[in-house]
């Protein structure tokens, strides 16, 4: 399980990433994209992913994953429960969301 405090903590860490407050929930930017943010009751985070891939992600863990709201689908986004997720699977969630919203070579860069 990992709380909203672990996750902004290593969202601080990736470069051009900030932090911002949106109708009282907290939320990650790079520039003017948000690649993460959680609900107002702090119990999911969402988070930026391909939409190609999101189907087969929220069937393969119901229990951990679903699909944002109907005004959200037209994003590359998906949802998750904090409580089901440890510290290494946020991490690459939260990274990848990052890396979908940064130059390459910034990406690359952080990779190094």
């Amino acid at each position: 399980m990992v709380t909203v405090a672990q996750v902004s903590i290593f969202a601080r860490t990736l470069p051009r990433a900030y932090e911002v407050v949106v109708r009282d929930r907290l939320k990650f930017r790079v520039g003017k994209i948000v690649f993460l943010a959680f609900s107002r009751d702090e119990t999911t985070m969402g988070f930026g992913f391909p939409k190609e891939e999101r189907a087969a992600l929220v069937e393969a863990n119901p229990e951990k994953f679903f699909l944002p709201s109907a005004s959200d689908m037209r994003f590359h986004w998906v949802e998750a429960y904090l409580d089901q997720l440890g510290e290494e699977e946020m991490r690459e969630l939260v990274l990848d969301a990052w890396r979908m919203c940064v130059p390459k070579k910034v990406a690359a860069a952080y990779r190094a």
